[in-house]
């Protein structure tokens, strides 16, 4: 039970220390004028496209961590469960945000870009999806230990 439990929290930080490392970067390499609409933050479709990427590919590895961890190709699904329900929590704490219009000044940094950012709700809602099935391709990835055939 110890390692089923180490295994979800296991796969959920490396899919955490995944997004916020590489949505650093993006954020470095696309700059404030490539993640955000003009004078807003609101950001891009390249910053969509980018992030949906990136979402999907710390899923797979959290997914791939969390197999590894429990040695058990079902594991994954808690954590996929787990992926799901915070992703719908934060859908829902997006979706009951003042949607007024917050202008943004010149540079922005990372901190403040990422507590800013405001996404479409329906990307909010499909992030979640993209994430679990990124967990599950994953836990696909760690091939089965062959077994070893006992002689009679």
């Amino acid at each position: 039970m110890l390692r089923t439990i180490g295994a979800v929290v296991g796969g959920y930080v490396a899919i955490f220390v995944m997004l916020f490392g590489t949505f650093s970067l993006a954020f470095l390499a696309l700059g404030v004028n490539g993640a955000f609409q003009p004078g807003t933050y609101d950001v891009t479709p390249v910053w969509l496209i980018v992030s949906f990427v990136l979402t999907f590919v710390a899923a797979v590895i959290g997914g791939l961590v969390s197999v590894i961890i429990s040695d058990d190709p079902k594991v994954p699904r808690a954590l996929a469960i787990v992926v799901i329900v915070l992703g719908v929590i934060t859908a829902i704490q997006i979706m009951s945000a003042d949607p007024a219009v917050v202008t943004r000044g010149g540079e922005v940094e990372n901190i403040e870009a990422m507590m800013s950012a405001k996404q479409p709700i329906w990307v909010a809602l499909l992030n979640p999806i993209i994430g679990a099935i990124g967990v599950m391709v994953g836990a696909r990835l760690k091939r089965p230990r062959p077994s070893v055939a006992r002689a009679v």
